[in-house]
């Protein structure tokens, strides 16, 4: 995120006050455009790339999802519990994971694998139930 953006400053007698649009605090974005949603996503795809990437074939089905569910997972949770999640984000949630799982198996859009039947081959549960689980908690 790096430098917040500047609207413009507020000043109180000795105190000049910077007004922001976002920024980060604790690990979480606060921002007037950009939800956490989608700076937790952002994150959780680039965690995704590099399990992809750096693991390749090189290693089993079974550890790259134990390495995902210990990495990217944590990092998409992390603060998921004060989220409200709108339709567009589930689908957004969904989606990511399903395209880890998807190259996970070697299945492509176009095998038309539905994705109840992607999830109980891998044994994953879908993404927005266990964060809604993860918030009840």
């Amino acid at each position: 995120m790096g430098e917040p953006h500047t609207e413009g400053k507020n000043c109180d007698k000795d105190n000049i006050t910077e007004q922001v649009t976002d920024f980060k605090y604790l690990g979480y974005c606060i921002s007037e455009f950009k939800s956490d949603v989608e700076d937790k996503l952002q994150t959780y795809n680039k965690i995704n790339g590099a399990i992809r990437g750096q693991f390749g074939k090189q290693m089993n089905k079974e550890t790259k999802l134990r390495i995902h569910n210990i990495t990217a997972k944590a990092a998409l949770k992390f603060g998921s519990e004060v989220w409200v999640l709108k339709k567009r984000e589930q689908q957004r949630l969904e989606a990511a994971q399903m395209k880890f799982l998807r190259h996970l198996l070697g299945i492509t859009k176009l095998d038309k694998g539905k994705n109840q039947c992607i999830r109980e081959k891998t044994g994953a549960e879908d993404i927005v139930k266990e964060i809604k689980q993860y918030q009840e908690k």
